[in-house]
């Protein structure tokens, strides 16, 4: 007869949820939706100074000769306000996103794993799923990040506001001059995400696997820390595999003529710059994409933690 299972000792201070909100259920990805927005919005507002940078050396590689220089002369000329500028679209447009892409993900996670492909390999699961999250999460994005781009690769500005930018694009172009960029969003953030949550799974796992210990038996502290190592590895991915579409999104936003078909401007934009100029700023969005990721995951897994939720991924 098999001996019953001896239950595993645990760390002190390990991990034990409570499962006050009950798994899989409709408040748990409510909360998992409210994580999202936690972990997204903030971090992407607070590296707009890197963002801002990138988006203009994109669209002009000899606007400025380093980060630094950019930085000083910003600032000399605007203020401290004058780095964070495009702020406010950068805040609402990725708490969206963040909603839709933790919150999406992991009914999409569950549902594609659990009910409709049981027996698919965890990692095409991870991949469909996200890939499913981020084409929604994109819809809510894209308004925002078109206004974001305009406002920081236009010198003088298109719009000092958020408000301004959404009434002057309406204005001139209707409500689609909003998503004229939604099709070279898609083919950034889709590849982009995918890599982020199927790296960031693979990557927790493997920590796991080479501690040699079960997840369960770390503390708060150790599982969080996972969280952001994995974060980061999978930033770096994420930075890489989506740089030449981020690219072509802000110089779409800034340089795309009225009535111009979108593959049109592609290949007009393309033959201007070479295929050199789809990686312009890669170092730089190196550094913001993987210390944003690793936020991200330290964020989001600390509310799960905070709620009484197990971390993602490492099962």
């Amino acid at each position: 007869m098999a001996q019953a299972k001896q239950p595993s000792a645990k760390a002190p201070g390990a991990v034990t949820p409570q499962h006050k909100i009950e798994l899989f259920s409709g408040t748990y990805f409510g909360a998992c939706t409210l994580g999202g927005i936690i972990a997204c919005g903030p971090t992407h507002t607070a590296v707009t100074p890197l963002d801002l940078v990138k988006c203009r050396r994109q669209v002009d590689p000899k606007i400025y000769k380093s980060n630094f220089q950019a930085w000083s002369t910003i600032t000399r000329s605007e203020g401290l306000r004058g780095i964070f500028f495009g702020w406010a679209p950068t805040y609402i447009g990725y708490s969206f996103q963040g909603a839709g892409k933790y919150g999406a993900y992991e009914v999409f996670k569950y549902y594609y794993g659990e009910k409709l492909f049981p027996n698919t390999p965890k990692t095409i699961v991870y991949l469909g799923a996200s890939a499913t999250a981020e084409f929604i999460a994109d819809i809510f994005l894209c308004p925002f990040e078109a206004i974001k781009v305009r406002m920081q690769t236009t010198l003088p500005p298109y719009a000092h506001s958020l408000r301004e930018g959404w009434s002057k694009v309406v204005a001139e172009e209707g409500y689609g001059g909003l998503y004229k960029g939604i099709y070279p969003l898609w083919a950034r953030q889709i590849p982009y995400t995918m890599v982020k949550f199927a790296t960031f799974e693979s990557a927790v796992g493997m920590i796991y696997a080479n501690l040699g210990k079960p997840k369960e038996s770390y503390g708060t502290l150790a599982q969080t820390g996972v969280s952001f190592l994995g974060g980061y590895i999978a930033g770096v991915g994420c930075a890489v595999v989506s740089h030449p579409a981020d690219v072509m999104v802000s110089k779409l936003n800034a340089d795309r003529k009225a009535g111009e078909g979108a593959m049109t401007a592609v290949g007009r934009i393309y033959q201007n710059i070479g295929f050199a100029g789809l990686w312009n700023g890669l170092p730089v969005r190196i550094a913001m994409i993987g210390t944003l990721t690793a936020f991200q995951w330290l964020i989001y897994d600390s509310f799960k933690v905070y709620l009484g939720l197990p971390t993602t991924g490492g099962h």
